[in-house]
């Protein structure tokens, strides 16, 4: 079996050289921010790194130094993948509790932002369930420490790193993207590759719009012929939809839109079957939520799990994998899945389906550790390639 423990490191440092680009000193907070260089860049370095963790050698990049975590929506994988790239990298994890922070006392977010940084080197950020909000705080984040850090007070400038908004969840689609080279054999093997962004039934509401969103904005980038699947008025940010038509133009791939499972499997080479809240649920939510009005919340959620409830047939089954190319496509996932009769009664997907493609989620979501890890490595270093190629003597 092919494994990073058998990976040749050398080769992949000699592609890292090749490519040009400029993230030594720069956030990571949306992937159509980046360049294809530069994504390019930082999946190598999560290979790299992923490399020598299983090959038994350390990537020890700091002394010193905190990796600061703020967590305003609950977490599992991205929570834990930060915290082991932290400690893999030479950082002391922190957490900041909002509640018991000064915060709570009405700190701003610049005061907030430079007490935390004396000795910071990397600030990761999940606000991910507000439309119009996540980003935008990130983006506070990012101006206020940068201001410590001209104005002197900061001896240098944490990097901050996107672990989800409500725009793109970066970290998460890199890690999707990694497993989609490791599986189809390379990067340019993706291209022609039917993937299905789909919708599909949760017994739940209010998940977030950016996983589907930065699905298909990555894969377009890299000539994938990306389907976007789900029932009326499930919609995405309109924004999201746009840029990743101009991707999929430019990289020969192709984009569009079907409120039919059954056409965006047919075929499919990929699918990922992703429950999210309609664009206009989320909105009316966050509205509901400032306001302080519970009992709108209780009609709301009501009302949604009835929407959802008339579309239990968007579950990923056996039959429906059988409409895809050979019936034999490759599922993906973010996890934790609604899983029918493990998790929840009807859920996002089958249990034999889940079950079949059990490694490969795991293994996707194995590369996630490696991808933040990347980005915090890339934003620090400056000669990532000589700093890798010591790592691997």
């Amino acid at each position: 079996m092919n494994t990073p423990r058998n990976k040749d490191i050398n080769s992949l440092i000699q592609e890292l050289r090749t490519l040009q680009t400029s993230l030594y000193g720069k956030d990571f907070l949306l992937t159509w921010d980046k360049s294809e260089a530069e994504l390019k860049a930082v999946m190598l370095a999560a290979e790299i790194l992923q490399a020598l963790h299983w090959q038994g050698k350390s990537m020890r990049t700091f002394n010193h130094g905190l990796a600061i975590s703020i967590f305003r929506d609950n977490s599992t994988r991205t929570r834990f993948s930060f915290a082991s790239a932290a400690s893999a990298l030479g950082l002391t994890l922190s957490d900041l509790d909002e509640v018991k922070s000064q915060i709570a006392h009405g700190e701003t977010v610049r005061e907030t932002a430079n007490m935390i940084s004396f000795l910071t080197e990397v600030i990761g950020i999940r606000d991910d369930m507000y439309p119009g909000e996540g980003h935008t705080y990130m983006l506070e984040v990012a101006q206020a420490v940068q201001q410590g850090f001209e104005e002197g007070l900061l001896p240098s400038r944490p990097a901050l790193v996107n672990l989800q908004c409500d725009l793109d969840h970066p970290t998460q689609s890199l890690a999707d993207l990694l497993k989609l080279k490791d599986y189809f054999g390379g990067l340019d093997n993706l291209k022609g590759k039917k993937i299905a962004m789909s919708w599909a039934y949760s017994p739940s509401y209010g998940k977030p719009l950016s996983v589907p969103q930065g699905v298909i904005n990555l894969m377009t980038r890299f000539g994938m012929e990306v389907v976007l699947a789900h029932p009326e008025g499930y919609d995405l940010l309109p924004d999201t939809l746009t840029t990743a038509k101009s991707f999929a133009s430019k990289s020969g791939g192709s984009f569009r839109l079907t409120n039919d499972m059954k056409d965006a499997f047919k075929d499919a080479d990929v699918v990922y079957p992703k429950s999210w809240a309609p664009m206009a649920v989320m909105q009316k939510r966050t509205e509901l939520l400032k306001g302080g009005d519970k009992q709108g919340l209780i009609d709301l959620e009501k009302h949604c799990l009835a929407e959802n409830a008339k579309h239990t047939d968007w579950e990923c089954t056996e039959d429906m994998m059988k409409l895809t190319r050979n019936g034999n496509a490759l599922y993906e996932h973010c996890l934790p899945a609604d899983i029918t009769d493990v998790s929840c009664k009807q859920g996002e997907v089958s249990k034999s389906v889940f079950e079949k493609y059990r490694y490969d989620t795991y293994q996707e979501a194995g590369f996630k550790p490696f991808v933040i890890a990347a980005m915090i490595f890339m934003s620090k270093v400056a000669n990532p390639a000589e700093k890798l190629t010591k790592f691997n003597l």
